[in-house]
């Protein structure tokens, strides 16, 4: 999707998601804060809390409060393509982050100038060509003690591929597998990969989420997520 299908579809994205996700019993908040609550629980569990954070593919500024509440020492930046997103972004969540148009290829940031930044379900959007690019570029901004996060769709859960195939903002998606993520990864420059899926269980059976910690090399689940690190 390029930047005039994310204008366009940016007013109506978080209803549009809203009604895509329905099946799952969740919102979209569901959904970002649970990725927002694990980074903020394994960079604690490393013992490195990030004070600044970049969100690339930010989008209209969903997972801004749950950064505020689970990391709120942290300074956030919103990087996005869609101008019109970082505008309804910023409106709804006015001095809290920093908000930066880019290109699409170059982020306008300097080498290490975050310690963190997470991508919530964005490169299937994005050219499976331009991967391994927009993955140095995440590199290069966090420095080669940073850690990148990249959130994606599983291909291998049905219901996942269903809510990506019936969803209008994903007309042009291309799911991405765990192992090409992963490969991407590495072949971008990042040494340490870790792969961990995510989302097993829907709301009517949320009392067996505590479950899912067991769960995360199990390859059905709805999400995953990469860990990158440069060593």
């Amino acid at each position: 999707m390029d930047k005039a299908e994310f204008d366009s579809f940016a007013d109506e994205y978080l209803s549009m998601h809203a009604r895509n996700i329905s099946a799952s019993g969740e919102g979209p908040a569901f959904f970002a804060e649970y990725k927002i609550r694990d980074i903020a629980e394994e960079m604690t569990r490393r013992r490195t809390l990030p004070t600044r954070m970049l969100d690339f593919g930010s989008g209209v500024g969903t997972s801004i409060p749950w950064v505020n509440h689970y990391l709120p020492n942290a300074q956030l930046t919103c990087a996005d393509v869609s101008e019109r997103s970082l505008e309804l972004a910023q409106s709804r969540f006015p001095d809290s982050s920093r908000f930066v148009h880019f290109d699409g290829h170059t982020l306008p940031f300097e080498p290490g100038e975050f310690d963190l930044a997470y991508a919530m379900c964005v490169f299937h959007h994005i050219d499976h060509a331009e991967h391994v690019h927009l993955l140095r570029e995440l590199k290069r901004v966090v420095g080669p003690r940073g850690t990148v996060v990249v959130f994606e769709h599983n291909p291998l859960n049905p219901l996942t591929v269903k809510a990506v195939n019936t969803c209008e903002f994903d007309v042009n998606a291309k799911l991405i597998s765990a192992r090409n993520m992963e490969r991407a990864c590495r072949d971008a420059g990042f040494s340490a990969v870790d792969v961990r899926f995510r989302i097993f269980f829907p709301h009517r059976l949320a009392r067996l989420r505590p479950l899912e910690k067991y769960l995360t090399r199990v390859p059905l689940g709805a999400q995953y997520a990469v860990y990158a690190n440069a060593a």
